[in-house]
């Protein structure tokens, strides 16, 4: 069962459409974008928190309104202290890393048959003059 966060992602790099860029410069923007909005929840965290602290010592009347609202918000979010969730995220980032490592190597192995080819076309030009024959 997926949660719905995983949804809303699928979702959304399922309705992704191909722009003029290359499909890193696309990535790059997407996770751009997933690091603002990272950043900006924990600033409203931290203000929120700043907020509670406050209201905690005395300083700001206590709302058991926003209380109430705040309790809410914090059972949403889910226990990230647990075994499942720790096994989860280092699978998924080791998953992540492996997908990294692959795609690394594919654009090497690219690479290294572009120069391969290129060496040959300059071999095959030079043994038709009577010089050296290529041997790749």
């Amino acid at each position: 069962m997926t949660v719905e966060a995983e949804r809303i992602s699928v979702d959304h790099v399922a309705h992704l459409k191909p722009s003029g860029g290359s499909a890193a410069t696309q990535l790059a923007a997407q996770l751009t974008g997933i690091h603002s909005a990272i950043k900006m929840l924990n600033s409203r965290i931290r203000v929120l928190h700043q907020y509670l602290v406050g209201m905690q010592i005395g300083d700001i009347p206590c709302e058991n309104a926003l209380l109430r609202q705040v309790s809410s918000l914090l059972r949403r979010i889910p226990a990230t202290e647990s075994e499942k969730f720790q096994d989860d995220f280092l699978m998924e980032y080791n998953d992540t890393l492996f997908v990294t490592y692959l795609a690394t190597f594919t654009n090497c192995s690219s690479t290294m048959n572009d120069v391969v080819d290129k060496f040959n076309t300059a071999y095959d030009r030079h043994s038709r003059r009577g010089g050296w024959t290529a041997f790749i």
